[in-house]
Order: C-alpha cells, then structure tokens, then sequence
C-alpha cells in the first residue's frame, strides 16, 4: 500500500488518491474564499447609494428653508401695531394739530367779539370752541388708532394659513386699540361738555 508508482494495468495507488483529494479540498477553500471575498461588495454599494440620497435631502432641505425665508415676516403687522398704540398715546395727552386748532379757535373766537358782549358770549367763542377742537382733533387720533389695531389684530385671518402672528404684536395691537377707545370716549365727552364743560355765566 506504500508504493509510490503505478502499475502497468494503470491502477492509481492509495499515494495518488490521497493527492487528489487533497487538492479538491484545497480547490474547495479556494472557492470559499472567492465567496466570502466577494460578499461585502452589496454594502459598499448601498453606501455608495447613501451619499446621494444625502444630497437629495440636502436639497430639499435648502429648498425648505427657501421657501420659509420667503414667507412673510410680521414685519408690516408690528409697525401697524407700534403706530396704533403711538396713536392712542396722542390722542389721550394731545397733538401739535390739536394745539393749533385750538388757539386758531380762540384767535377766532376773539376777533369776533368786542368788549361789549355778555360774559357768556366771551367764554365760548373765547374758549369754548378752542376746548371743542381739541377734543375733536383728540377723538380723531383715537378713532385712527382704533381701526389701525383691529386691522392689524384681523390681518392674520386673511393672510398666509398656519403662521401664527407674535404675541408682541397682539399685545401691542391690543394696547393701541384700548388706547383708541379711551381716547374716544373722553373725546366724544368732552365736545358733548358732559366731561368739563364751560362755567356757568349765570
């Protein structure tokens, strides 16, 4: 069984077939290997994959972010509001307008009296009706303010869908409007002389 030649009928020895199955096995590890070699590559093609799908969503991000830097941005709304409660502010402690028109009324008022005429006649064209066009210039102030603040309160309803408006903006709108109502009642009350009216002459 240690014989190394083969014999003339052509028979293999045991030599021989151990030979071969030696190299069968060796060719069977080398096609494992070749498998196993070959097995990590459908990672690295979905990580080839990965970057792209990253700059597709890179894109539609910067995209996103576009359209958000095109949105509207209050800015309107908050000047409405600073200048409805500035509004409100001159109507209750008075404007230059109002100052104005209330010693053209007195000026007036002066011009067409004489030194003659009763006391009373003297006190409302003297001062009566200078009390009156401040009060009116008052409630004109007011009444502006008021319809700046309800506007700017209103205008989210009729603008972009889903974007709330600041609350500093409401707060402030709020002001200007609270504002514009005081400012009109007293306004509305001091031209009716219900609020400080003219002394009595009598």
């Amino acid at each position: 069984m240690g014989t190394k030649t083969v014999d003339e009928t052509g028979v293999k020895t045991d030599e021989h077939r151990t030979d071969e199955a030696a190299e069968a096995a060796e060719a069977t590890e080398a096609a494992e290997s070749i498998e196993v070699t070959k097995a990590p590559e459908a990672p690295e093609a979905a990580e080839t994959d990965t970057p792209e799908d990253a700059d597709t969503a890179t894109d539609e991000d910067t995209d996103g972010t576009e359209g958000t830097e095109a949105a509207p941005t209050g800015v309107g709304q908050g000047a409405g509001a600073v200048v409805s409660a500035g509004l409100g502010i001159v109507s209750l402690t008075g404007s230059w307008v109002g100052t104005v028109a209330s010693a053209r009324e007195s000026l007036m008022g002066q011009l067409q009296t004489s030194s003659s005429s009763d006391v009373g006649t003297l006190i409302e064209k003297g001062y009566g009706n200078a009390w009156q066009a401040t009060a009116m210039w008052g409630g004109i102030f007011a009444l502006v303010a008021l319809i700046v603040g309800v506007v700017v309160l209103a205008r989210p309803a009729f603008g972009a869908p889903g974007r709330p408006q600041a609350p500093w903006i409401k707060s402030v709108a709020w002001a200007g409007v609270a504002l514009g109502v005081i400012g009109l009642l007293l306004a509305v009350l001091k031209y009716t002389d219900v609020l400080l009216g003219l002394p009595a002459t009598g």
